[in-house]
């Protein structure tokens, strides 16, 4: 099968001046100061080919170059080096509002937006009704593009962009404003094209969509490629990926709000100080491995290595698991355990072992404390400092906690 696509080397900076100017005095002033500025590098040697009648997810957090990388493809940027080989015509839906004129009605965008993309006046007339119909905006049409909602113009767009009946469709986060029922048309629409022999490339945060629609897909970071493969793997890399970058967010904010709390208050009652040390917090399988990702139903040790400066006699060590968001999930401790150990003195390590985790799809913080055997003196605590995740994708339910179950119908 021959290439639709084909990138190498690609390359794309833009200049960003340092110098912001609001006032007409501040643009005269500045034409006595030398300008600054610094290069943005948003596309950086990267090459990848798509196969004609493929579906091709590219995903990436803002900012990662997948919407200059578009603009690459359908020739509105040029690359500062590498090369793009199209092998068909394209029909681009770039983002909302390219191509449209706010101070014409639905009906003359129509054929504006449909012109530029190539369509002769016949083709048109002829494909007109058929535009309409699919934006479902007929009340519409004679309105100014300006009063229309974001949802309103992308039905528009969009209708314009599959009509154009081009090679290659080109569509970015078009899935992202617009109601359920029309992304289901737009997904309709793209396997019409699929099924035609035709190529859709299409830029997405969805990951649901990349795995069930895509075939193969491309992960973007800092405008390098991160990942290129199935779509299930890429579309699982970017979810780690996010979760990894959520996590040092939430490390961050965890240390700044106790470095707060500590100049606040830096005595507090009912410490015992330099006594007793959580020194460090592990993620173990059951062989003893470490490793900071599980999958859903794998067992979890959570090992607390201790030091105390004396002996501790039935010291309580506590756990709270908590899901990224904050959300409560458990919070077991050593008081009432038949295991829970008699005494501590120097160094050593106590596990916590969730059998058969049942825990879904994300990243979930650690808080852990060693406290007396009344649980009325603190040690140590250690507050979300350690985390791991899950990576299991499970499509049937969300939210932090995987089920077992099934529905069944009244007999």
């Amino acid at each position: 099968m021959s290439n639709a696509v084909q990138v190498k080397n690609l390359s794309k900076s833009f200049k960003i001046p340092h110098e912001k100017l609001e006032t007409l005095r501040g643009s005269f002033v500045s034409i006595f100061k030398r300008k600054t500025h610094e290069t943005f590098k948003a596309l950086d040697n990267i090459s990848f080919s798509i196969k004609k009648g493929e579906f091709f997810g590219i995903l990436g957090r803002n900012g990662s170059g997948k919407s200059t990388l578009l603009k690459i493809l359908a020739s509105i940027y040029e690359p500062d080096k590498g090369s793009v080989k199209i092998n068909g015509q394209i029909s681009p839906f770039l983002e909302l509002g390219v191509g449209f004129n706010p101070e014409l009605s639905g009906r003359d965008n129509i054929h504006l937006n449909a012109a530029i993309l190539g369509l002769t006046p016949d083709q048109i007339k002829r494909k007109f009704d058929q535009i309409v119909a699919f934006s479902e905006l007929e009340r519409f049409l004679d309105q100014k593009l300006k009063n229309y909602s974001s949802g309103m113009q992308v039905r528009l767009a969009f209708s314009v962009a599959i009509h154009a009946d081009k090679d290659i469709l080109l569509m970015d986060e078009v899935l992202a404003v617009g109601d359920s029922n029309f992304q289901k048309k737009c997904l309709d629409e793209f396997n019409k094209y699929r099924r035609a022999g035709k190529t859709v490339i299409l830029v997405t945060h969805d990951t649901d969509i990349v795995k069930k629609y895509c075939d193969q897909a491309l992960l973007l970071r800092k405008g390098r490629i991160k990942t290129m493969g199935s779509a299930r793997q890429t579309a699982n890399e970017y979810i780690f990926q996010n979760m990894s970058d959520e996590e040092k967010r939430l490390f961050e904010q965890v240390e700044s709000q106790e470095n707060q709390r500590n100049q606040l208050s830096p005595g507090k009652s009912g410490w015992l100080k330099d006594i007793a040390k959580i020194k460090k917090i592990e993620f173990l399988n059951p062989k003893g491995k470490s490793q900071k990702a599980f999958q859903t139903g794998d067992d979890i040790i959570i090992r607390l290595h201790y030091q105390t400066r004396q002996p501790i006699e039935k010291p309580v060590f506590g756990v709270s698991l908590d899901a990224g968001d904050g959300t409560h999930i458990v919070g077991p401790n050593t008081q009432k355990s038949s295991r829970a150990p008699k005494l501590i003195d120097g160094s050593g390590f106590v596990d916590l072992v969730i059998k058969e985790n049942p825990l879904n799809l994300g990243l979930y913080f650690v808080t852990a404390g060693l406290f007396n055997k009344d649980n009325t003196l603190t040690y140590d605590f250690k507050s979300k400092k350690h985390s791991f995740k899950i990576i299991t994708i499970d499509e049937s339910q969300d939210g932090p906690i995987k089920i077992n179950f099934y529905w069944k119908e009244k007999q």
